[in-house]
């Protein structure tokens, strides 16, 4: 069977060895919330307005002993051409030519519409198989209903609901019946997630877009153009990494209800999920309160976190501007001095290469393990160098330190009084770590125990 010309025939590589399922469909039939059933999360947004999703979702979904990818796209629209329908078009496409297994989603309350037949025609000409889901089939009347489908000429429905999980285990074994060999879950190496984070219209999609060296989301100078947190699985060199694109995050008295809430708890979600965040500033604006707060949700997770200044080619430069900009930032940024930063240009792609050797090398720092003897060499010396002031009329004393754990790098002290110890001397303490130690780019979490808790 010929493959329909509209949809490219180069088929990106797909860095996890995996089968890629996408989901397609016109606006508003449910895909997302059949995304999210199968993925097991509400990680789409659903929203009872058309156009919610724009750009492709990934997610990886274990059924039984099978493993795949899972893609969702926006609404699939081939006649409308104003706004982001024209994009939104293209993202689908582009799922569906990297796909080996399409799941065409039609509304059995709307039964067949002329734009599902226009579908159904671009999808006749995919060379992938073709899994007709009739969804919101909640009901016997409306799994009977299914059946006006057929005319679509893609073979018989599978009716489902993808709200009360009714024929999803008949979907999935259909989707797996079809899917080439793909390696188990255990033996997919896990791979880095990385969260690009900042407030709206800085850039996050383009830099996104940058590292894949492809249109992979939509880019738009309308603030607030991505809603969802994209996942995009990405192979730099050796390393496997996951992308998480976000929407931009505004300080909490600013947020609107409805969506822009959605996005934003997303967003504050993908932080929550990666280990490294790229925190994107606007060169042309500085270091502003919203980056910093931004920057308050990547600490508050003890993630490790690389400062991008974005736009750097719109700045006229000389031999110290460099050097002067990155003191303004670190001084602004001196709460987490710990943080490198990187000068890019997302939209000339200038600066990638050196970004995610950073992103890199900062996920390795996050790993580092000290020895219980050297932390206590270290600390014993640097408690001796400054003694804790004395609070209340008594001195803490700092008994034993070890390494709890890696990733992010967790210490816990031991002391006489763990309430004596005052914020000022935990953070001394954590300055003599990284001194001593390292540790760019990653914040340390210290915990202070008293010896009635060892």
């Amino acid at each position: 069977m010929m493959r329909n010309s509209t949809i490219n025939d180069s088929k990106p590589e797909n860095p996890n060895a995996m089968p890629v399922v996408a989901i397609v469909g016109r606006p508003n039939v449910g895909k997302s919330a059949l995304f999210n059933r199968l993925v097991g999360s509400r990680q789409a947004l659903v929203e009872d307005v058309p156009g919610t999703t724009r750009d492709r979702l990934y997610a990886d979904v274990q059924w039984r002993d099978r493993h795949f990818m899972l893609v969702d796209t926006g609404g699939l629209d081939p006649h409308e051409g104003e706004g982001y329908a024209p994009q939104i078009r293209s993202q689908a496409e582009q799922a569906m030519a990297e796909a080996d297994v399409l799941l065409f989603v039609v509304d059995v309350l709307d039964g067949p519409t002329s734009l599902d037949r226009d579908l159904a025609n671009l999808l006749r000409g995919a060379e992938q198989p073709v899994v007709l889901l009739a969804n919101k089939a909640d009901n016997e009347n409306r799994e009977q209903a299914a059946v006006q489908f057929y005319e679509l000429g893609l073979g018989e429905s599978v009716a489902i609901s993808a709200y009360h999980d009714i024929g999803i285990r008949e979907m999935m074994q259909r989707v797996v019946d079809f899917l080439p060999e793909s390696p188990s879950a255990d033996e997919a190496e896990a791979a880095l997630p990385i969260a690009i984070v900042g407030r709206p219209n800085v850039g996050k999609s383009m830099l996104l877009n940058a590292i894949l060296g492809e249109e992979r989301v939509i880019v738009s100078e309308q603030a607030g153009t991505t809603r969802d947190a994209i996942d995009v699985p990405f192979a730099f060199g050796d390393h496997r990494l996951v992308i998480i694109d976000t929407a931009g995050i505004r300080r909490r008295g600013r947020i609107e209800v409805g969506i822009e809430k959605h996005s934003v708890l997303r967003a504050q979600r993908a932080i929550q999920r990666s280990e490294v965040a790229i925190l994107v500033i606007d060169a042309n604006d500085g270091v502003t309160a919203q980056d910093t707060h931004v920057a308050g949700f990547v600490l508050e997770e003890h993630r490790g976190m690389v400062v991008v200044v974005n736009k750097w080619d719109l700045i006229p430069q000389d031999r110290a501007t460099r050097s002067e900009y990155a003191k303004i930032v670190a001084f602004k940024m001196r709460f987490a001095s710990w943080a490198p930063i990187c000068f890019v240009s997302a939209k000339e792609s200038q600066g990638i290469q050196a970004l995610l050797d950073k992103v890199v090398e900062v996920s390795q720092e996050r790993r580092r393990r000290i020895s219980t003897g050297q932390l206590n060499a270290v600390i014993r010396r640097a408690v001796a160098e400054r003694p804790p002031a004395a609070r209340h009329g008594q001195r803490v004393k700092i008994l034993y330190v070890t390494q709890a754990a890696v990733n992010p790098p967790t210490f816990v002290f031991f002391a006489n009084d763990a309430s004596l110890v005052h914020f000022s001397y935990r953070r001394y303490l954590e300055n003599i770590l990284r001194e001593s130690f390292g540790f760019q780019g990653t914040a340390l979490k210290l915990t202070f125990r008293s010896r009635s808790e060892r």
